[in-house]
């Protein structure tokens, strides 16, 4: 399994002016990497294996790609093809794209080190450093420890808007080192739960817990503060570029807000349940409607969905997205559906005669829709058999934040 930790680095203002000039000379490679593949005959490029090969000419030629590590020159190249197949990706899939163009210093601000060149050191307590070849050492804020079963295959050092650098770390761990998650005809209702991405409340569960959105009244205030301030400065002076970097910092914050949020929220959801049901949702569609959009956005339902699924092989749990398309409308005990206007906040069957709140009829009929998903069939001890919860415990988003989980 891969996945990545991201720390704050440190880099004293001599070792932060060599990143920069490393950087701005990757960016002139990746630039001659787009040269080479729109001038030079196919047969000689093509590939990033091809590609490679001609690296040691580009030594030759300009001794500038000398100055760097040859690995990350490497890993240039292949971040250029990799962006070509992204682009093919997104041409197949019916999309009107572009071309690949040259970056600018504003827009290539991250280079990679793949497989050597950098070294992890002094991790005995919250600091540590990182060796970079040709480059130096780079202090780090060392919050969370990587897992001794997990080996770090590469290392990405990037310079945010804000100014401020930060190093992720490419992590890979064996499938066997990780948690075995339970048997699936183990699952229930008690240790398995469906989870309903709401309007009102960020989600609400199908066992009755719902958890406030998280407030960003405060920060967009002073975004939009910020931003008018920028609009007053004259564009490219060092006012205007002093400016700019409050209003990235704003987002940053707002940002990272976010992110805390739901890792948060989603390692109490993985830790807590065997299993975690959640919609599919259309996250495209849904942010081009113009009603609620910037919530949507804030909500990051597709960030919140990766995060679970990756943290779900992390913690040993099963994670199933399912059909999103009528959880509401259907009742969780009979299936007949009603139309429901968004305004109606309330589920009352007129078949049954079913009543629970709109979401809570969601998330129950989701936890359905996951145990079919799994070939399961419906279990006999489930909350719409049982308590019919209409009364749900909340929990505010802040609470969250500042205490990592949903514990009482």
């Amino acid at each position: 399994m891969e996945y990545s930790h991201r720390y704050p680095a440190y880099p004293t203002q001599e070792v932060a002016a060599e990143l920069e000039r490393h950087i701005n000379i990757h960016r002139q490679a990746y630039n001659y990497t787009l040269y080479e593949y729109e001038n030079v005959d196919a047969d000689n490029i093509g590939s990033a294996y091809k590609h490679h090969n001609r690296l040691p000419d580009w030594k030759d030629q300009f001794p500038v790609f000398s100055e760097v590590n040859s690995k990350a020159l490497q890993r240039i190249v292949t971040r250029f093809y990799q962006n070509l197949d992204g682009l093919s990706e997104q041409k197949q899939n019916g999309r009107k794209v572009g071309k690949l163009n040259w970056k600018s210093p504003r827009e290539f601000q991250s280079m990679t080190f793949s497989q050597s060149g950098f070294e992890l050191k002094n991790t005995s307590g919250r600091h540590a450093t990182l060796w970079l070849s040709k480059i130096g050492d780079i202090h780090i804020r060392y919050h969370r420890n990587i897992p001794g079963e997990a080996d770090i295959k590469e290392v990405t050092i990037n310079k945010e808007t804000t100014g401020k650098w930060f190093v992720s770390f490419g992590l890979e761990t064996d499938d066997a080192d990780l948690p075995e998650k339970p048997d699936v005809d183990s699952l229930d209702a008690s240790n398995s739960v469906g989870v309903d991405l709401g309007i009102l409340n960020y989600i609400h569960t199908s066992d009755g817990n719902t958890v406030d959105w998280l407030d960003l009244e405060d920060e967009y205030e002073r975004l939009q503060r910020e931003q008018r301030k920028l609009s007053r400065k004259k564009k490219g002076s060092n006012n205007y570029e002093k400016q700019r970097r409050e209003v990235a910092k704003v987002k940053r914050h707002i940002k990272r807000k976010v992110e805390d949020f739901q890792h948060k929220l989603t390692t109490w959801l993985v830790k807590m349940y065997d299993a975690v049901f959640v919609e599919g949702l259309d996250v495209k569609g849904m942010l081009e409607q113009s009603h609620n959009a910037r919530n949507k956005q804030d909500a990051a339902w597709r960030q919140f969905i990766t995060l679970l699924e990756y943290k779900a092989d992390l913690y040993g749990c099963h994670v199933v997205q399912v059909e999103a398309a009528g959880t509401t409308k259907e009742c969780a005990r009979c299936g007949v559906e009603t139309e429901k206007p968004i305004w109606v906040r309330e589920h009352s069957c007129p078949s049954c005669g079913f009543e629970t709140g709109r979401d809570a009829n969601a998330a129950m009929n989701v936890l359905q829709r996951g145990f079919a998903e799994l070939g399961l069939g419906w279990p006999e001890d489930t909350p719409v058999e049982t308590a019919l919860p209409t009364d749900t415990h909340s929990v505010s988003a802040k609470r969250v934040v500042e205490a990592g989980s949903l514990g009482a």
